[in-house]
């Protein structure tokens, strides 16, 4: 029984209910050692009505670098049911357990497949305990599934130290030591008040400490130092492998030997697997030992555990019993990260590589390794180790190739962490001119223009000799053949940055076919790490094409994959698309909270990423609410050196000169408008040709300008506006009835692309030519869905089953028909098979 935790257990038996009616959820328990987050484990585990599953994993310290490690313990009692999940994912899932050949995928497709196979349909219930030992792909496919349990009927509860476990998106429920009336009933009414009163004071309403009679190490000390000298051997041998298995144990030891351990109630045993009864216990075992007998053990335990499915651990113990260089067992430890590379354990890889090279005699091997323990780092998202790491190897040896290595690493991972004038002066400095290009974007000029110089001059590939075409306004080559989207000898990572550079050159309608084709592509791989990035591009295509609402659909994916993958900089340039087409929408609340979002998602010290959009989104709101003044100085900087090369820079051009011109400053708009036109002739874009046209129309009211741009070709948000600006010129000159002709069919536009600012102005400058405009139309039933809802109606539409969409989505089976079943009285169907006949 549980005593002073009324609370807690009310707050985890609601969790338990929920998931058993449908309602998913996670919670992490934080709280000092002893303070009762396994006993509440425990108590939780005896809450699931009968035909729950209730499955258990705890990390352990020694295993924090073994990939899959407590992934692997939590779901061996449901690994039956591998085989049912879609293809890529059960191989994702086999290959990581070593059950089918490794698999190259990404690392969140073990995720999706764990959620997949948990959700049967039955309650679950997990519990993970010392999950700030968890290794950390087993964390990061756990913390995604547990992002995603909205109508499943599973609950995740984890139990971690204070302080520890970053678990973003997770709730948490901080435990407090017991009061003082409590902790006296959980001493028990027989103990002496004067002995009540000095474990209360020493304990602090620690429970743990209150049952040991002090602080529970030194307890637990004095406890294991009581036991038989056997017994002392066998559990050091459990406390230094930390796996939980009692096999290799008893291949060293006997079951006689454990005994006295489990009469005191340190450990309990049985069914294969031995257990402390806290882990203060064993590290009061493995501490309270000495150096010799730690050593002696961990050689004892390499010798027991051999063949090819204890590799990683006897790599492991080999080098914990090392005590000086040894190149036998870095090379064990170099295999044992290559395979933990290769099943997508980056972390497990890098961790292994690193201590493979402070164990090398040679100082080249070492500064390989090292540099490798970088490079995995990396991709685990260690990006402050990777920096460290590589330095040290950079330290080491001083060929040009191999610095040329250091310094991508150490780029990229200063990328990632904001430093964007740090990422290219080591990328430049290392040759890789192409990589470098990424941060000189957000430098702008000059290094933008230094960057492209070495990149014209270096690197004859051909998408780089695309960007540098595109960015210097030459005569692009056929980049295409953009059919290689679909060749799977070129990565899709390679590709990525025609989709940023098809829009300098122009040619949008190209970078949406290549970037949706990528995206299909990773959908279909698995690979959602790169989602985010090919999902900003898709949704700047929408957004430039007038399809605000297909914009919104891939901002809201994008946002979600980038949060799971802890891509801030993502982070940051999703929000910040979002924060324009909030402020195409009107929703000055919602523009601002996503301008926030974005302006936060940078590095401390660092300018956002997405600072130019955001910039862009608070400019556009002003001037859709009739506040021109304001959004002159946000659109105006734009236009500087710093930012004139980006996209931004030239589609904010027609709204600076807007604004400019609304507020009585002309002269400010003459110079971008300059910009725009030298835009519309490089590209020869019909639709740049109309934008240019309208803007000469707004600064010189020449109504022959307005005329030629509507005669050409235009996206349907910016010729409903050049036909309110036209229509507002003619209503000014009295030819009303010229007028009505322009902004009826702009109205219609807007209100169809649910543009409430521009809507409201061209209703109020219909009436005002004297015809009353009709009311709003209402509101397209698709309009009514959230982006999910869409997403998922759009695709069930097509014919896909909700196993199909969930893998493409990243989502359970279960969640797609909730969402569904969400979306159906929305848009006023009850079938699956109406949905086909909708505009969705």
């Amino acid at each position: 029984m549980l005593v002073g935790r009324s609370q807690e257990q009310a707050r985890l038996a609601a969790l338990v209910e929920a998931a058993r009616d449908g309602t998913g959820g996670a919670l992490v328990l934080r709280g000092d050692p002893g303070i009762g987050k396994t006993a509440l484990l425990d108590w939780v585990a005896t809450v699931p009505a009968a035909g729950a599953t209730v499955l258990r994993a705890a990390g352990a310290e020694f295993e924090a670098d073994l990939p899959f490690a407590a992934l692997s313990q939590l779901l061996r009692p449901v690994l039956h049911r591998l085989d049912a999940l879609p293809a890529p994912q059960r191989a994702a899932l086999a290959g990581a357990f070593g059950l089918g050949p490794p698999q190259q995928g990404d690392r969140l497709l073990v995720g999706l497949a764990v959620l997949s196979l948990l959700a049967d349909g039955e309650p679950v219930v997990c519990l993970v305990d010392d999950a700030q030992w968890l290794d950390s792909v087993s964390a990061d496919a756990l913390l995604f599934a547990a992002r995603r349990l909205g109508a499943e009927c599973i609950a995740i509860v984890f139990a971690a130290r204070d302080g520890s476990f970053p678990a973003p998106g997770v709730p948490s429920l901080e435990l407090e030591g017991l009061a003082d009336a409590d902790a006296v009933r959980l001493l028990g009414a027989g103990t002496p008040p004067a002995v009540q009163a000095q474990q209360t004071a020493l304990a602090r309403g620690n429970p743990l400490a209150l049952l040991t009679g002090g602080a529970p190490p030194e307890a637990f000390r004095a406890q294991v130092a009581a036991l038989p000298p056997p017994t002392r051997a066998a559990l050091l041998l459990a406390a230094a492998d930390d796996s939980g298995e009692l096999g290799p144990v008893l291949r060293l030891a006997s079951a006689e030997d454990l005994r006295p351990a489990e009469e005191a109630r340190l450990i309990e045993a049985g069914d294969g697997r031995i257990r402390f009864r806290h882990p203060l216990v064993r590290a009061a075992v493995y501490n309270g030992a000495s150096l010799a007998e730690r050593v002696a053990a961990h050689r004892a335990l390499a010798d027991a555990l051999s063949g090819p499915r204890s590799a990683d651990r006897h790599a492991w113990h080999r080098a914990a019993a090392a005590t000086g260089p040894d190149d036998e067992v870095a090379a064990l430890l170099e295999a044992s990260a290559g395979a933990a590379r290769a099943r997508g354990g980056y972390g497990a890889a890098a961790a292994a590589y690193e201590r493979a090279a402070e164990l090398s005699t040679d100082a080249r091997a070492q500064a390989r390794r090292l540099l490798l323990a970088a490079e995995n780092g990396l991709h685990a998202g260690a990006h402050s180790a990777a920096v460290r790491l590589a330095e040290r190897a950079g330290g080491l040896d001083p060929d040009p190739a191999f610095l040329g290595r250091v310094g991508l690493v150490e780029g990229v991972a200063w990328f990632w962490q904001g430093n964007f004038r740090a990422a290219y002066d080591l990328m430049a400095y290392g040759g890789n001119h192409r990589a470098a290009l990424h941060p000189a974007w957000y430098l702008g000029e000059p290094t933008i223009g230094e960057c492209l110089d070495r990149l014209a001059a270096s690197d004859d590939d051909p998408v780089a000799r695309y960007i540098v075409a595109a960015a210097r306004d030459r005569p692009l080559p056929p980049v295409a053949d953009r059919r290689t989207a679909h060749d799977p000898a070129v990565a899709p990572r390679d590709l990525v940055e025609l989709c940023g550079f098809g829009f300098v050159a122009g040619q949008d309608t190209e970078t949406h076919e290549l970037t949706a084709a990528l995206v299909t592509r990773s959908r279909a791989d698995g690979l959602a790490g790169l989602l985010p990035t090919l999902l900003f591009y898709l949704a700047e295509a929408e957004l430039f094409a007038g399809r605000h609402r297909d914009a919104a659909v891939s901002v809201h994916e994008g946002l979600e994959l980038a949060r799971d993958t802890g891509q801030a900089l993502w982070v940051g340039q999703l929000s910040a698309v979002a924060a324009v087409l909030h402020a195409l929408a009107g929703d000055d609340d919602a523009c601002r909270a996503a301008a926030a979002d974005a302006l936060a998602a940078a590095a401390p010290g660092a300018e956002p990423a997405g600072h130019p959009w955001t910039q862009w989104a608070l400019g556009l709101l002003d001037l859709g609410r009739g506040r021109p003044e304001a959004a002159v100085p946000r659109l105006l900087p734009l236009q500087s050196q710093r930012y004139g090369h980006q996209v931004v820079a030239y589609r904010s051009i027609p709204d600076l000169v807007e604004a400019a011109v609304r507020a009585g400053q002309d002269p400010l708009a003459a110079p971008a408008v300059a910009r725009l036109a030298a835009f519309a002739e490089r590209t020869g874009r019909p639709w740049a040709q109309s934008l240019l046209h309208r803007c000469r129309a707004l600064l010189s009211g020449d109504e022959q300008e307005f005329r030629l741009a509507l005669k050409l070709p235009a996206r349907p948000f910016e010729r409903a506006r050049t036909e309110l600006l036209y229509g507002e010129w003619l209503r000014r000159a009295r030819r009303r009835t010229d007028a009505r002709t322009l902004l009826q069919p702009a109205l219609e536009t807007f209100d169809r692309l649910a543009a409430r600012p521009w809507s409201a102005r061209a209703r109020t400058e219909l009436e005002a030519t004297g015809l009353p405009s009709a009311p709003g139309r209402p509101e397209p039933a698709p309009a009514r869905l959230t982006p999910q809802e869409l997403q998922i109606a759009r695709l069930a539409a097509q014919g896909l089953s909700n196993k199909d969409i969930a893998a493409q989505l990243f989502l359970s089976p279960k969640t797609v028909a909730y969402h569904l079943y969400k979306a159906y009285p929305k848009l006023g169907v009850t079938a699956r098979t109406d949905l086909a006949a909708l505009p969705l």
